[in-house]
Protein backbone atom coordinates (compact mmCIF):
# COMPACT_ATOMS: atom_id res chain seq x y z
CA UNK A 1 0.00 0.00 0.00
CA UNK A 2 1.33 3.41 -0.89
CA UNK A 3 0.13 6.65 0.98
CA UNK A 4 0.28 10.47 0.29
CA UNK A 5 0.69 13.41 2.25
CA UNK A 6 -0.33 16.82 2.79
CA UNK A 7 0.91 19.42 4.77
CA UNK A 8 -0.87 22.86 5.43
CA UNK A 9 1.84 25.19 7.13
CA UNK A 10 -0.29 27.84 8.47
CA UNK A 11 0.84 31.10 10.27
CA UNK A 12 -1.71 29.72 13.51
CA UNK A 13 -1.89 25.88 13.18
CA UNK A 14 -0.01 23.45 11.25
CA UNK A 15 -2.20 20.56 9.37
CA UNK A 16 -1.31 17.85 8.28
CA UNK A 17 -3.78 14.39 5.85
CA UNK A 18 -2.20 10.95 5.21
CA UNK A 19 -4.35 8.99 2.18
CA UNK A 20 -4.25 5.66 1.45
CA UNK A 21 -4.47 4.90 -2.22
CA UNK A 22 -8.29 4.74 -2.58
CA UNK A 23 -7.93 8.09 -0.74
CA UNK A 24 -9.26 7.20 2.79
CA UNK A 25 -7.98 9.22 5.73
CA UNK A 26 -5.46 7.22 7.61
CA UNK A 27 -4.06 9.69 9.92
CA UNK A 28 -3.93 13.25 10.11
CA UNK A 29 -3.00 16.17 12.51
CA UNK A 30 -3.70 20.19 14.02
CA UNK A 31 -1.04 21.53 15.85
CA UNK A 32 -0.30 25.20 17.12
CA UNK A 33 2.18 26.79 15.16
CA UNK A 34 6.12 27.20 15.98
CA UNK A 35 8.18 30.51 15.56
CA UNK A 36 9.78 28.05 12.79
CA UNK A 37 7.62 27.17 9.62
CA UNK A 38 9.84 23.88 9.33
CA UNK A 39 9.50 22.92 12.73
CA UNK A 40 5.95 23.15 12.55
CA UNK A 41 5.89 21.12 9.46
CA UNK A 42 7.86 18.38 10.45
CA UNK A 43 5.45 18.17 14.20
CA UNK A 44 2.50 18.03 12.09
CA UNK A 45 3.71 14.93 9.38
CA UNK A 46 4.71 13.35 12.34
CA UNK A 47 1.56 13.49 14.45
CA UNK A 48 -0.26 12.21 11.31
CA UNK A 49 2.28 9.85 10.16
CA UNK A 50 2.46 8.12 13.74
CA UNK A 51 -0.93 6.22 13.73
CA UNK A 52 -0.18 4.72 10.01
CA UNK A 53 0.90 1.10 10.07
CA UNK A 54 3.86 0.65 8.09
CA UNK A 55 4.98 4.23 7.65
CA UNK A 56 7.72 5.72 9.80
CA UNK A 57 8.48 9.36 8.77
CA UNK A 58 7.43 11.58 5.81
CA UNK A 59 10.43 10.06 3.15
CA UNK A 60 8.19 7.16 3.13
CA UNK A 61 5.62 8.77 1.79
CA UNK A 62 4.88 8.26 -1.85
CA UNK A 63 4.09 11.82 -2.93
CA UNK A 64 3.84 14.75 -0.58
CA UNK A 65 2.94 18.14 -1.24
CA UNK A 66 3.22 21.29 1.01
CA UNK A 67 0.55 23.95 1.35
CA UNK A 68 -0.17 27.43 3.21
CA UNK A 69 2.13 30.13 4.01
CA UNK A 70 5.18 28.12 4.89
CA UNK A 71 4.59 25.59 2.23
CA UNK A 72 7.89 26.58 1.14
CA UNK A 73 9.41 24.79 4.52
CA UNK A 74 7.69 21.38 4.25
CA UNK A 75 10.42 19.24 4.46
CA UNK A 76 10.94 15.90 1.62
CA UNK A 77 7.98 17.68 -0.21
CA UNK A 78 7.77 16.53 -3.86
CA UNK A 79 5.39 20.06 -4.94
CA UNK A 80 3.72 23.24 -3.38
CA UNK A 81 0.69 24.00 -4.36
CA UNK A 82 -1.19 27.39 -2.97
CA UNK A 83 -3.69 26.84 -0.65
CA UNK A 84 -6.32 28.48 -2.07
CA UNK A 85 -6.34 25.20 -4.47
CA UNK A 86 -5.50 22.87 -1.88
CA UNK A 87 -9.06 23.90 -0.05
CA UNK A 88 -11.09 23.94 -2.97
CA UNK A 89 -9.76 20.75 -3.85
CA UNK A 90 -10.15 19.54 -0.13
CA UNK A 91 -13.59 20.87 0.17
CA UNK A 92 -14.33 18.80 -3.66
CA UNK A 93 -13.15 15.46 -2.54
CA UNK A 94 -15.60 16.15 0.74
CA UNK A 95 -18.93 17.44 -0.32
CA UNK A 96 -18.65 17.96 -4.26
CA UNK A 97 -21.82 19.67 -3.94
CA UNK A 98 -20.05 22.71 -2.49
CA UNK A 99 -19.79 25.62 -5.05
CA UNK A 100 -18.03 28.45 -2.79
CA UNK A 101 -16.06 28.35 0.44
CA UNK A 102 -15.35 30.82 2.79
CA UNK A 103 -11.83 30.22 4.71
CA UNK A 104 -10.96 32.44 7.74
CA UNK A 105 -7.35 31.62 8.49
CA UNK A 106 -5.33 33.30 11.36
CA UNK A 107 -4.31 36.62 9.31
CA UNK A 108 -6.67 36.38 6.31
CA UNK A 109 -10.31 35.78 4.73
CA UNK A 110 -11.00 34.01 1.33
CA UNK A 111 -13.55 33.17 -0.40
CA UNK A 112 -12.98 30.70 -3.30
CA UNK A 113 -15.83 29.50 -5.88
CA UNK A 114 -15.27 25.85 -6.99
CA UNK A 115 -15.60 23.93 -10.50
CA UNK A 116 -16.91 20.71 -10.87
CA UNK A 117 -14.05 19.26 -10.92
CA UNK A 118 -12.49 20.77 -7.74
CA UNK A 119 -9.99 23.71 -9.43
CA UNK A 120 -10.99 26.97 -8.49
CA UNK A 121 -13.08 29.08 -11.28
CA UNK A 122 -12.71 32.15 -9.29
CA UNK A 123 -11.12 33.62 -5.60
CA UNK A 124 -10.92 36.73 -3.70
CA UNK A 125 -8.94 37.79 -0.36
CA UNK A 126 -8.77 40.01 2.67
CA UNK A 127 -4.84 40.00 4.09
CA UNK A 128 -4.36 43.79 4.24
CA UNK A 129 -6.00 43.83 7.58
CA UNK A 130 -6.44 41.49 10.71
CA UNK A 131 -10.10 42.52 11.52
CA UNK A 132 -12.23 39.39 10.70
CA UNK A 133 -9.46 36.69 10.85
CA UNK A 134 -8.45 34.09 13.30
CA UNK A 135 -6.42 36.07 15.36
CA UNK A 136 -8.89 38.62 15.49
CA UNK A 137 -11.15 36.41 17.21
CA UNK A 138 -8.73 35.35 19.74
CA UNK A 139 -8.06 39.10 20.61
CA UNK A 140 -12.09 39.87 20.95
CA UNK A 141 -12.50 36.20 22.99
CA UNK A 142 -9.17 37.58 25.38
CA UNK A 143 -11.14 40.71 25.86
CA UNK A 144 -13.97 39.02 27.15
CA UNK A 145 -11.50 36.83 29.74
CA UNK A 146 -12.93 33.86 27.51
CA UNK A 147 -11.67 31.29 25.22
CA UNK A 148 -12.77 30.76 21.25
CA UNK A 149 -15.41 28.03 22.13
CA UNK A 150 -16.78 29.78 25.48
CA UNK A 151 -17.04 33.47 23.26
CA UNK A 152 -18.93 31.45 20.55
CA UNK A 153 -21.42 29.94 23.05
CA UNK A 154 -22.16 33.48 24.82
CA UNK A 155 -23.11 34.92 21.83
CA UNK A 156 -25.56 32.64 20.76
CA UNK A 157 -27.85 33.44 23.46
CA UNK A 158 -28.07 37.25 22.49
CA UNK A 159 -31.17 38.22 21.70
CA UNK A 160 -30.02 41.31 20.40
CA UNK A 161 -27.18 42.57 18.23
CA UNK A 162 -25.11 45.57 19.19
CA UNK A 163 -23.28 46.46 15.92
CA UNK A 164 -19.47 46.86 15.83
CA UNK A 165 -18.57 49.67 13.64
CA UNK A 166 -14.63 49.97 13.74
CA UNK A 167 -12.83 48.36 10.60
CA UNK A 168 -9.75 47.96 11.93
CA UNK A 169 -9.04 45.33 14.49
CA UNK A 170 -7.05 47.57 16.93
CA UNK A 171 -9.55 49.92 17.09
CA UNK A 172 -12.58 47.17 17.16
CA UNK A 173 -11.10 45.93 20.39
CA UNK A 174 -10.87 49.27 22.21
CA UNK A 175 -14.83 49.75 21.00
CA UNK A 176 -15.52 46.77 22.58
CA UNK A 177 -13.35 47.09 26.01
CA UNK A 178 -15.53 50.64 25.87
CA UNK A 179 -19.29 48.51 25.38
CA UNK A 180 -18.01 46.08 28.25
CA UNK A 181 -17.25 49.06 30.69
CA UNK A 182 -20.44 50.62 29.88
CA UNK A 183 -22.23 47.25 31.42
CA UNK A 184 -23.86 46.38 27.98
CA UNK A 185 -25.24 42.74 27.54
CA UNK A 186 -21.75 40.89 26.57
CA UNK A 187 -23.73 38.51 24.61
CA UNK A 188 -24.94 41.64 22.51
CA UNK A 189 -21.25 42.88 22.39
CA UNK A 190 -20.43 39.44 21.38
CA UNK A 191 -23.00 38.77 18.71
CA UNK A 192 -22.14 42.12 17.16
CA UNK A 193 -18.14 40.98 16.60
CA UNK A 194 -19.69 37.60 14.72
CA UNK A 195 -22.54 39.88 12.77
CA UNK A 196 -19.19 42.00 12.03
CA UNK A 197 -17.30 39.44 10.88
CA UNK A 198 -19.73 38.24 9.14
CA UNK A 199 -20.87 40.94 6.81
CA UNK A 200 -16.47 40.75 5.79
CA UNK A 201 -16.91 37.14 4.83
CA UNK A 202 -20.27 37.61 2.81
CA UNK A 203 -17.84 40.43 0.86
CA UNK A 204 -15.28 37.61 -0.17
CA UNK A 205 -18.46 35.46 -1.02
CA UNK A 206 -20.09 38.04 -3.39
CA UNK A 207 -16.61 38.78 -4.44
CA UNK A 208 -16.25 35.29 -5.30
CA UNK A 209 -19.91 34.15 -6.36
CA UNK A 210 -22.13 33.00 -3.92
CA UNK A 211 -24.23 30.65 -6.32
CA UNK A 212 -25.08 27.30 -4.92
CA UNK A 213 -23.84 25.77 -1.44
CA UNK A 214 -21.54 27.61 0.75
CA UNK A 215 -19.72 26.43 3.42
CA UNK A 216 -16.52 27.82 5.67
CA UNK A 217 -13.26 26.35 6.06
CA UNK A 218 -10.48 27.02 8.57
CA UNK A 219 -10.48 27.16 12.60
CA UNK A 220 -13.29 29.66 12.38
CA UNK A 221 -15.72 27.11 10.89
CA UNK A 222 -16.05 25.87 14.29
CA UNK A 223 -17.45 28.90 16.04
CA UNK A 224 -21.07 28.56 15.80
CA UNK A 225 -21.88 31.49 16.12
CA UNK A 226 -20.25 33.03 13.17
CA UNK A 227 -21.77 30.47 11.16
CA UNK A 228 -25.62 31.53 12.34
CA UNK A 229 -24.27 35.14 11.88
CA UNK A 230 -23.55 34.23 8.46
CA UNK A 231 -26.55 32.22 7.54
CA UNK A 232 -28.42 35.04 8.47
CA UNK A 233 -26.34 37.85 6.74
CA UNK A 234 -26.57 34.93 3.52
CA UNK A 235 -29.96 34.09 4.05
CA UNK A 236 -28.77 30.50 3.14
CA UNK A 237 -27.70 27.63 5.27
CA UNK A 238 -24.05 27.07 5.43
CA UNK A 239 -23.09 23.52 4.49
CA UNK A 240 -21.73 21.47 7.57
CA UNK A 241 -17.89 19.47 6.10
CA UNK A 242 -18.33 15.64 7.86
CA UNK A 243 -14.64 16.10 7.56
CA UNK A 244 -13.17 18.53 10.25
CA UNK A 245 -12.99 21.86 8.24
CA UNK A 246 -9.70 22.84 9.47
CA UNK A 247 -8.43 20.14 7.71
CA UNK A 248 -9.18 21.08 4.40
CA UNK A 249 -6.03 22.50 3.09
CA UNK A 250 -4.12 19.44 4.10
CA UNK A 251 -6.48 17.18 2.60
CA UNK A 252 -6.44 18.78 -0.54
CA UNK A 253 -3.10 19.11 -0.56
CA UNK A 254 -3.00 15.30 0.26
CA UNK A 255 -5.64 14.41 -2.58
CA UNK A 256 -3.16 16.14 -4.79
CA UNK A 257 -0.47 14.21 -4.02
CA UNK A 258 -2.21 11.13 -4.57
CA UNK A 259 -3.43 11.74 -7.53
CA UNK A 260 0.10 12.63 -9.03
CA UNK A 261 1.25 9.64 -6.93
CA UNK A 262 -0.83 7.34 -8.38
CA UNK A 263 0.15 9.04 -12.33
CA UNK A 264 3.79 8.48 -11.94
Amino acid sequence: MKYFGGCDVGSTYGKSVILDENGTIVGSSIVRSKISALETAKLALAEAIAPVEGLNNSTELAYLVGTGYGRNKVPFADENISEISCHAMGVHVTDPNVSTIIDIGGQDIKGIAVDKDGTVSNFAMNDKCAAGTGRFFEAMAAAFELNIEEFSKLSMTAKNVIPITAQCSVFAESEVISLVAEDKPKEEIAAGIQMAVAKRCFVMAKKAGTDGNITLTGGCAKNGGLKKALADVLKKDIIELKTDPQLMGALGAAEYARQKGLAK
